[in-house]
């Protein structure tokens, strides 16, 4: 006997009665599941009790507005990657924009229109699904990656990303403002795939590297230790070269002369270059720009 398909669940926050029960109506209507809380107390209570797919999240509430509500979810470790959609009766731009900095990742104004509410949500629960797809790939390969918006503002981390920031405790949101400052000042300068950049943290100094675009339009980036053996391991194993080799060809990548190389393994220019020509021959490739490419390439696709 087959098993029947989960369907998709969706939390609507609203203090508005009326509003929920339409709103559950075309949900049940189009095949999902929703779940419902009438202030933002209640909603962060259910979703720790069981992650919804989607959040629909009124923005003005006593107590504790949409807003916050939001921002509190964000906090939390699962579920920082849920998407939240704001419904608003509020045109204002700022507010909008105060939505989207809150970590929401679109908005419905009310009232609201069902057919296009539920074609809404489904982009979202693609995209959603897109990207737990990426997270779960990188989380079983031990990946110390995380995932911003366009601005910089955190969306999901693998463990191993969470530990190394220390992201944990009270500090975690300190710390993720202190990171999103950092990153948004990175991404305003349009890094490219592959670019790296320093960042100082509780255990050393680490790198980031950028690796570009989800297909959610979130920014992902791995974390690297400063001396680099984790990409050199990474290219050893993806390229099938020795330890040497895989050293010398991620120097490669990051432009430096064989003199530079050198001094940074201790081996002679002589030496670096007998290296490159075996990185060259196993690649396939003639020359170091071709080598580079290639490295980067693998060093971003994982």
């Amino acid at each position: 006997m087959m098993q029947a398909a989960r369907k998709d669940v969706i939390l609507v926050v609203d203090d508005s009665p009326d509003s929920l029960g339409m709103i559950h109506h075309a949900l049940d209507q189009a095949g999902l599941t929703a779940l419902v809380a009438l202030e933002g107390e209640q909603a962060l209570g259910i979703a720790e009790k069981m992650v919804p797919d989607l959040v629909l999240m009124d923005a003005v509430m006593p107590n504790l507005d949409g807003f916050e509500t939001c921002r509190r979810l964000k906090r939390h470790p699962e579920l920082a990657a849920v998407p939240v959609i704001f419904m608003t009766g509020l045109t204002d731009s700022e507010d909008v924009v105060r939505g989207l900095e809150a970590g929401g990742v679109d908005y419905v104004t009310k009232p609201v229109r069902p057919d296009e509410l539920i074609a809404r949500i489904r982009v979202h629960l693609n995209n959603a699904r897109v990207t737990r797809g990426a997270h779960t790939a990188l989380d079983r390969l031990g990946q110390a990656a995380f995932a911003t918006d366009a601005e910089g503002r955190w969306r999901w981390a693998t463990p191993v990303a969470e530990e190394r920031l220390a992201l944990h405790g009270a500090d975690r949101a300190p710390r993720l403002e202190a990171l999103a400052a950092r990153v948004r000042r990175w991404l305003a300068r349009h890094p490219e795939p592959g670019d790296q950049s320093a960042l100082d943290s509780d255990q050393g100094e680490l790198r980031l590297r950028y690796l570009g675009d989800t297909a959610a339009g979130e920014r992902l980036f791995r974390l690297l230790q400063r001396d680099g053996e984790e990409e050199s391991e990474l290219l050893r194993q993806q390229l099938r070269l020795t330890r040497r080799e895989s050293q010398v060809l991620l120097w490669i990548a990051q432009g430096k002369t064989n003199r530079e190389i050198g001094q940074i393994l201790e081996l002679s220019p002589r030496t670096v270059n007998k290296h490159l020509e075996q990185v060259f021959r196993k690649l396939g490739v003639e020359n170091r720009t071709a080598a580079a490419a290639m490295a980067l390439r693998c060093l971003t696709s994982q």
